[in-house]
């Protein structure tokens, strides 16, 4: 069974998650520019089996998509065309980087640390794929 890996997606920089193993729980992997994504996940898929890519789907508070995805979109469909063997699902980020600021203040981060955007970044990808790991999505993808 491969991990799960999941893409909070930026214009400038996307922050990535990936489960461990037998995917239990996800940690912050990295947060790397968004110009070199692919490269990054060619590497990581080459030493890591990967099954499934989970992108964080911005959506507004009234429940539409979000302005960003003009921008995800083509990104994300050059995803599909590198990985065309892998599954690659959006999943709703609304408040993750609401959420990742608060486990940063909760976990005792000084402020400087906290105003560090690609850790943030790194941190919402981290709460989409746990999110995703307890949604009905995934239970029932697994069945």
């Amino acid at each position: 069974m491969g991990r799960l890996l999941s893409i909070d997606y930026g214009r400038r920089r996307c922050g990535i998650a990936v489960t461990d193993s037998l995917r239990i729980v996800a940690t912050g992997l990295a947060t790397v520019p968004t110009a070199d994504l692919v490269t990054f996940l060619k590497k990581y898929t080459a030493a890591e089996s990967v099954d499934m890519i989970v992108v964080g789907l911005p959506r507004t508070m009234s429940g539409e998509l979000s302005e960003s995805m003009r921008y995800i979109t083509p990104g994300i469909n050059r995803l599909r065309k590198e990985f065309p063997d892998m599954e690659v699902v959006f999943f709703d980020e609304r408040f993750t980087s609401v959420l990742a600021h608060r486990g940063m203040i909760d976990s005792g981060m000084k402020k400087m640390q906290r105003r560090d955007k690609a850790a943030v970044d790194e941190m919402a990808a981290t709460i989409i794929l746990n999110d995703y790991l307890q949604s009905k999505q995934y239970l029932q993808s697994i069945k």
